[in-house]
């Protein structure tokens, strides 16, 4: 299972995010050990008060314990798990909460740690306690025999060649094949005797007539492909002319697939709101089936929970009976049977226990079945959605106009000129180099031997 742990404080936040039943479905409260109060805020405060004595702010250690979606984990797992955590990061005896909460049909448990010695008043040190889950994790993954997550392999065993295809590739829009545009375009021009109609007729199969730079007419696609029309059309040159007109009245090519691609981004956009429509249509059943079957769930186990308190408080009843007051009582007591019974008693309450435990645990399992199978049909709606929204953002994407990609290139006047000359060096005349700082300080502190003879007298 993954092992997520942080240092932190805020206990009266802690306790509130842990008892949050709006965003789980199902909020249980396993095991509550070392404080003096029976509810989790009260004792997350009683953990910051014993803290206040300390240094210490970050006086929580609180870990989550997230087993595969589709895996049914029991609670004696998820205690084993949470109990080698203890010991490796050295908080065995320390106050502790368990808290186990059920979401989109997967149960997660979440442990917190005082972190403060309440003998010596110091804080734990967790060194490397990141580290020490992410081992631990890796070891309940290879026990269960579940499939490792590729983040949690070792690194060291990692091969880039080992990832499939889908991974790093993105689909690719396949494109009309040449001859199909030939024919296209033969029939835009066989059904149409002027320029205004060959152009409504391109138009209709998503294609805008414009001037080329070195053909005289031409169509440009929705994708950008600038195609010749005399040359698809299977017609001379004079022809398209004589039909068509000049084309310097036309709009130039970039001008044609500016236009085109804020159509198509328009386009884009409708279909992006339209899948989202969709989406929400078809989500919204599932939704009313994920909340109808989570009040049933809560139903089906506040009533269980009742018939066990009731059954626990009859047995109780029973096995005090057992013994006797009075003439009898005193009896028992002389031939040691009272110890008997409380033996008796104390095994039969805990094969209670037991059995109370294994049956909220059969029905949770059987719970978390129904709920995965709805969640199955929700991420496969989910995934349907976000590979639709991928394909049309990628399609928004490829339609980028010319001109919001030109605005955000250099000017060409910031760009120098190639005749333009360099500024010169900046170059440091004034300061000697070390060389020359080095002769001039041997200068001042010894007379030069290179003196001409016929220099002025200075007291020879």
């Amino acid at each position: 299972m993954i092992i997520k742990a942080s240092q932190r404080g805020g206990g009266k936040q802690l306790g509130l995010h842990l008892l949050r039943s709006d965003e789980n479905e199902h909020v249980a409260v396993h095991e509550m050990r070392g404080f003096v109060s029976d509810d989790v805020v009260g004792a997350l405060k009683e953990a910051y008060a014993v803290s206040k004595g300390t240094r210490c702010k970050q006086f929580l250690f609180s870990v989550s314990f997230n087993p595969p979606q589709d895996e049914r984990v029991d609670i004696k797992t998820f205690e084993n798990t949470i109990n080698r955590l203890e010991e490796r990061n050295k908080l065995i005896g320390q106050p502790r909460i368990i808290v186990f909460h059920e979401k989109e049909g997967r149960r997660h448990a979440h442990c917190v740690w005082s972190r403060i010695n309440a003998d010596t008043m110091t804080a734990q040190n967790l060194s490397h306690f990141k580290a020490k889950c992410r081992d631990l994790s890796r070891e309940v993954y290879l026990e269960q025999g579940w499939k490792l997550p590729r983040g949690l392999m070792n690194s060291k065993e990692r091969d880039p060649r080992n990832f499939t295809l889908a991974e790093w590739q993105q689909a690719k829009r396949q494109g009309l094949h040449t001859r199909n545009l030939q024919e296209m375009m033969a029939e835009c021009w066989a059904a149409s005797d002027s320029r205004r109609a060959f152009a409504h007729a391109l138009e209709e199969r998503g294609m805008t007539l414009a001037k080329g730079d070195r053909r005289g007419h031409v169509a440009v696609t929705h994708d950008g492909a600038v195609l010749s029309i005399a040359r698809y059309a299977g017609v001379k040159a004079k022809d398209v002319r004589a039909r068509l007109g000049e084309a310097k009245e036309l709009p130039d090519v970039e001008t044609a697939k500016q236009q085109m691609a804020l159509q198509m981004r328009e386009s884009v956009k409708r279909h992006i709101e339209e899948a989202r429509s969709q989406f929400a249509t078809s989500i919204r059943p599932l939704e009313k089936w994920r909340q109808g079957i989570t009040s049933h769930h809560r139903d089906e186990r506040s009533l269980l929970s009742e018939r066990q308190e009731q059954r626990w408080r009859d047995e109780q009843a029973e096995r005090a009976l057992r013994l006797q007051k009075g003439v009898v009582g005193i009896w028992q007591r002389l031939t040691g049977k009272v110890e008997k019974i409380r033996q008796q008693n104390t095994a039969e309450a805990y094969q209670a226990l037991l059995r109370d435990r294994q049956q909220t645990e059969t029905l949770i399992s059987q719970q978390l079945a129904e709920r995965q199978r709805l969640q199955r049909e929700i991420l496969a709606v989910r995934r349907d959605h976000a590979q639709l929204l991928l394909k049309l953002r990628d399609e928004r994407k490829q339609h980028q106009p010319e001109r919001l990609k030109k605005a955000f290139a250099r000017p060409a006047e910031s760009v120098p000129a190639k005749s333009a000359p360099k500024p010169p060096a900046k170059t440091h005349t004034n300061r000697p180099s070390a060389q020359g700082r080095l002769k001039a300080l041997r200068e001042r502190r010894a007379p030069s031997r290179s003196r001409s003879r016929d220099g002025p007298d200075f007291g020879r």
